[in-house]
């Protein structure tokens, strides 16, 4: 049974995702010349992660934020629209507050979604796997698979495969990174990621290959992620995904619950 949620665990999920953002972006940060210019900026509780090279919001929010001060609310505004990029606030139930969401309204932000957070405990899983799928870790000169299977499921544009590929090869060997792939009769066909830090596993990312899709790859990656949790002895394990997603879905299968659903707030002219 998983323990009850409280604004402590909640607060510590929060910041089990911070750090892995902060990990990635930081390998690739230390790139000669950081040549995806990247940024990240405490402001009090808040860290602001940015990229002028990879657009979107998986590297260009705030993530940690609460109410302190308008002059905070203002620095972190001011600093994106110095560096050119949409600002995007992800605010937890644990960090709400009236006071925040009535002076992200009076700048010009509203609510335009929600994401999910789930958490859990690590357990054994003996052998899931199908006759026809099996599991295994990726090797350093696979990640172009990786890649392909990334942007084919998450249906990106075929350009930023090399980027993808860079972005997550980058990490491979480096401590708390795990990257795995599912075949169906010898094709790879989907891919799942671990980071394990300071006793806790995030559930990093997972894509399938479309033809792929609903043959129980997603499924058997996450128990394959939460038994690696399981033997390298971590306390807590925690996951993300589109509220009411098949990825939500098949977590909570797992035996993982919802922790909490994130606020999105963005500028009502970005």
């Amino acid at each position: 049974m998983n323990p009850t949620i409280t604004i402590s665990m909640t607060k510590m999920i929060e910041q089990a995702e911070i750090d892995m953002l902060s990990d990635r972006l930081s390998t690739l940060q230390k790139i000669k010349g950081n040549p995806m210019q990247i940024n990240m900026k405490r402001f009090e509780n808040a860290t602001a992660f940015s990229s002028k090279v990879i657009s979107g919001p998986a590297f260009n929010t705030v993530k940690g934020i609460t109410f302190t001060t308008k002059k905070e609310l203002d620095e972190i505004i001011s600093y994106y629209h110095t560096l050119q990029i949409p600002c995007r606030f992800e605010i937890t139930p644990a960090h709400a507050s009236p006071e925040l969401f009535q002076y992200l309204h009076e700048k010009g932000f509203y609510q335009s979604g929600f994401h999910t957070a789930l958490y859990g405990l690590p357990k054994p899983y003996a052998a899931p796997y199908s006759q026809k799928i099996s599991i295994r870790e990726l090797e350093e000169h696979e990640f172009h698979i990786f890649a392909d299977i990334y942007v084919q499921g998450f249906r990106m544009p075929p350009f930023t495969k090399e980027g993808v590929r860079q972005n997550n090869q980058i990490l491979f060997g480096k401590p708390g990174w795990h990257f795995y792939v599912a075949m169906i009769e010898n094709t790879p066909a989907s891919i799942g990621v671990l980071y394990m830090n300071q006793g806790i596993a995030s559930l990093a990312a997972s894509a399938t290959l479309p033809t792929f899709q609903r043959r129980g790859c997603h499924t058997l990656l996450i128990q394959q992620r939460i038994q690696t949790a399981f033997t390298s002895q971590c306390q807590l394990l925690v996951g993300q995904a589109l509220f009411g997603s098949t990825s939500q879905n098949n977590m909570e299968r797992c035996g993982m619950n919802v922790a909490y659903t994130k606020s999105i707030w963005t500028h009502k002219n970005d």
